[in-house]
């Protein structure tokens, strides 16, 4: 396949946009400006409300700068049966403007509110069996993203995927694995994202190929093995760690990308590769850090 086919985008995330985590927020216009200065052609929306809401707003500012809108990611509350219609409500209202502004490729991306649980962020990156939710909460877990990903299909027509996550109920590749097997191929794909599949315990390449079929978007990020071994040594909860650099600049941690590259070509992969980097203290400004990783990308070969 051509290399053409894969697209790279970002997200309002690498500027500090996001929830429960400190970072730079800057303006939207600003950016969306320096997204697309930096050399990304797409975004993902960001938190709700960041952006314009209204389509036409939307479509006008992301336009003016030759960039396309995406995905958007939409935190959920799937363990909680009592959570499910909000989530499905918070889902389908996201979909809707991706759907109008972004058109019929754009994705649903689901994931528990990270950090959220504190047993769960506690254990970040060294979880046990005993961690993990009882065969009833699967239960639960698995029928509230099938309902969401139905809701989102039959009101908007999109896809939607979910995007494993440290400090979450699915953050190990095995807790990866069974969210998969137990929710429907053809509703729900997975946002396969190569720092959280790492330091949950996986090795990325051996993840991109087991679930090949599933993965129907991409996010490129970094994993420092110093931070993390030093994370694990003295019991750091999932935001300590992140606080602390384990999510470094592209090319500067043990993720092998150029194998990663190969492989998504390997298997005709032609959706987005998003990068998301957290903003953290000593590495400049986002712009600067965003130019730092696109440039990598180009040196791997796109």
């Amino acid at each position: 396949m051509s290399d053409a086919k894969i697209k790279i985008g970002n997200a309002p995330c690498s500027w500090g946009v996001i929830e429960n985590v400190e970072g730079e927020r800057g303006g939207y216009a600003r950016v969306l400006d320096e997204m697309a200065e930096t050399g990304y052609v797409g975004t993902e929306l960001g938190d709700w409300g960041f952006m314009p809401t209204d389509p036409e707003a939307l479509r006008a500012e992301l336009a003016a700068r030759g960039l396309k809108l995406i995905a958007s990611w939409v935190s959920v509350k799937l363990h909680d049966p009592t959570g499910h219609a909000a989530s499905e409500a918070d889902a389908v209202r996201t979909a809707r403007l991706l759907a109008a502004v972004g058109g019929p490729d754009n994705l649903v991306v689901l994931g528990n509110d990270p950090y959220m649980d504190p047993m769960r962020t506690l254990h970040a990156g060294r979880l046990m069996p005993e961690h993990s939710m009882s065969e009833e909460q699967w239960r639960i877990f698995a029928e509230g993203a099938n309902r969401v990903a139905w809701a989102v299909r039959r009101e908007t027509g999109l896809r939607t995927v979910f995007h494993h996550h440290i400090g979450t109920w699915v953050e190990t590749p095995e807790e990866t694995a069974r969210l998969l097997e137990m929710t429907d191929p053809g509703l729900l794909g997975l946002c396969f994202d190569t720092g959280h599949y790492r330091y949950g315990g996986g090795d990325p390449l051996t993840g991109l190929k087991r679930h090949a079929d599933r993965i129907w978007h991409v996010h490129f990020k970094d994993h420092d093995p110093v931070v993390a071994r030093r994370a694990r040594a003295e019991g750091w909860d999932a935001v300590t760690a992140v606080g602390h650099g384990l999510f470094c600049e592209l090319g500067k941690g043990d993720i092998d990308f150029p194998a990663i590259l190969t492989e998504l070509k390997r298997m005709n992969y032609d959706g987005w590769i998003v990068v998301e980097q957290d903003v953290l203290p000593g590495m400049g400004s986002p712009k600067e850090s965003a130019q730092r990783n696109r440039n990598y990308i180009r040196s791997i070969g796109l």
